[in-house]
């Protein structure tokens, strides 16, 4: 995918944050989006900004965690737009608990989403990207699908899965020479909403003696390494490039290097930063 303009982009997670913004630097580019999220207002508000580029754009309330709606709203944005180029599996949540006070269902409600909802959309979406002939899949796995922390087992293991299922479908769309390629994204601390709209156990709280408002904060502080405007454009020019991944700021960069270089031994470094981190 050398370029964008009058191609078809379907994005997940396009009411805020990096969905909002690869929605709109693809826009600028003149390609044509087919945008979901399950936040109405936060959806209309990209779709109005993204039609001043003159493209295309049509909007769906899709539950990614809810296989039936994906393959719905698939199905729709052909219908829609004749066709589909680009799908960018980037809707996510984010969860603090530590795996001993972890609930089922909070460890559900994120796999549904981070995994289960880019599982969908690319099963959903891959035929009829090779059916178009050329085509691209994106999906978000993390900084934290790179190595792992206390306190996000389940996020950890959430975009892992992305990382081990992302990775094993490029290969496979290699041996098929389909047209259709794949990319995985692991961004370090983007500005976005996604801390202070995350799930905090009240146990992480007993635990570390830190209130789950104040967590909050603390892991949004953290998340103002790269703006989400400068993310979308170095995943788009990893696109255009083909790679097979692409790591999003200096944080990611260099955190990546850090596993490569010392393998297991990296915990004990994340733990006493971590356990800094939770104590304050």
């Amino acid at each position: 995918m050398k370029e964008f303009k009058n191609k078809v982009a379907a994005v997940t997670g396009a009411a805020s944050g990096m969905g909002r913004t690869l929605a709109l630097n693809l826009a600028s580019r003149g390609c044509h989006l087919a945008l979901s999220d399950v936040n109405s207002a936060g959806l209309d508000e990209t779709a109005q900004m993204a039609a001043k580029a003159g493209v295309k754009v049509t909007t769906a309330l899709v539950n990614v965690a809810d296989r039936e709606q994906v393959y719905a709203w698939a199905d729709s944005v052909v219908r829609d737009h004749g066709r589909v180029h680009l799908v960018f599996n980037n809707a996510g949540v984010a969860l603090g608990a530590t795996i001993d006070c972890l609930k089922p269902d909070d460890f559900e409600w994120i796999m549904g989403i981070n995994f289960w909802g880019v599982v969908w959309g690319t099963q959903a979406f891959l035929p009829h990207l090779k059916a178009a002939g050329e085509g691209h899949i994106v999906n978000t796995s993390s900084l934290f699908g790179l190595l792992a922390v206390p306190s996000q087992g389940a996020y950890n293991a959430s975009k892992f899965a992305v990382r081990g299922f992302t990775e094993a479908l490029r290969q496979e769309l290699d041996i098929d020479q389909c047209g259709v390629s794949a990319t995985c994204v692991h961004p370090g601390g983007i500005r976005t909403n996604i801390a202070m709209a995350a799930r905090i156990d009240p146990g992480m709280a007993a635990k570390t003696g830190v209130d789950p408002d104040v967590a909050r904060k603390r892991f949004d502080k953290m998340l103002n390494t790269t703006s989400a405007d400068s993310a979308a454009k170095q995943i788009l020019r990893a696109v255009e490039r083909n790679q097979r991944r692409v790591l999003v700021g200096p944080d990611a960069r260099f955190l990546d290097k850090v596993v490569r270089l010392f393998g297991a031994r990296y915990q004990p470094l994340t733990t006493l930063f971590a356990k800094k981190g939770m104590m304050g």
